[in-house]
């Protein structure tokens, strides 16, 4: 495991496809940055974030050794990884809201982005991770909270790094292992709003209830509707409104 520290950065993603384009690239190597001045998140939105209150890194994961066949099994042993993590600093009521932004009491607290680097298969992959730790204002973003605003306490950023590593690599390990299904159902049971009915937004705008049921292998969401039949939606085609 390598861990590099930078003060600012574009983003923490762009520096190792930087510095996987270069050369060789040690697994577990780890970008950390104090403010990165372009951010990103999920399907191209920012990701802002007051410099050094909030961990932002990104971690380089080699797949070359074994076959991962459904990516989505990455998003959801990182999301399990960070939630592991989160639990162990007693951060209350935690969930994963699909794909795999981490809530707590209903609040986006952290989110990630996954980048994976195929050479005629699934060949590595780029972690990117923003957890909002310290920071206490989030102009314009009603959904967004923190660690300490949620607690109260101060964290070491340092510390819960470690700790989203230490459950990384155990996540790793199922995966390589082969354990998908354990993975699978895990994530599943700690889904926001599994089996409550719920409000949803598709493509068009349009408002439509809903049960969310739990995941297919190819990251789509299972969602019972009122007549009892369940349709499958990738993430461009429905949005849950909370």
């Amino acid at each position: 495991m390598r861990i590099i520290k930078l003060d600012a950065i574009d983003s923490t993603n762009s520096f190792l496809k930087e510095m996987i384009y270069d050369g060789v690239v040690e697994d577990y190597t780890i970008v950390v940055a104090e403010h990165q001045t372009k951010g990103r998140g999920q399907m191209g939105t920012v990701w802002d974030s007051d410099k050094g209150k909030n961990l932002m890194f990104s971690v380089f994961k080699d797949l070359s050794i074994h076959v991962v066949e459904f990516p989505f099994y990455i998003s959801m042993a990182i999301s399990l990884a960070i939630f592991k993590a989160l639990r162990t600093f007693n951060i209350p009521d935690l969930s994963i809201k699909w794909p795999n932004d981490i809530l707590s009491a209903n609040k986006k607290v952290c989110g990630i982005l996954i980048e994976n680097v195929i050479k005629n298969k699934l060949n590595s992959t780029i972690i990117g991770i923003g957890v909002n730790v310290n920071q206490t204002k989030f102009n314009n973003l009603p959904k967004a909270s923190s660690l300490k605003n949620i607690t109260g306490i101060h964290y070491n950023l340092d510390e819960i790094l470690q700790s989203i590593i230490k459950y990384t690599m155990h996540y790793s390990s199922l995966l390589q292992d082969e354990k998908y299904e354990a993975v699978k159902n895990e994530y599943e049971a700690n889904l926001f709003r599994k089996n409550k009915p719920s409000t949803f937004k598709n493509a068009e705008g349009v408002l439509f209830s809903g049960f969310i049921k739990g995941v297919t292998k190819y990251g789509k969401l299972q969602v019972i509707l009122e007549d009892e039949v369940v349709k499958k939606f990738d993430l461009k085609e429905i949005t849950l409104l909370y």
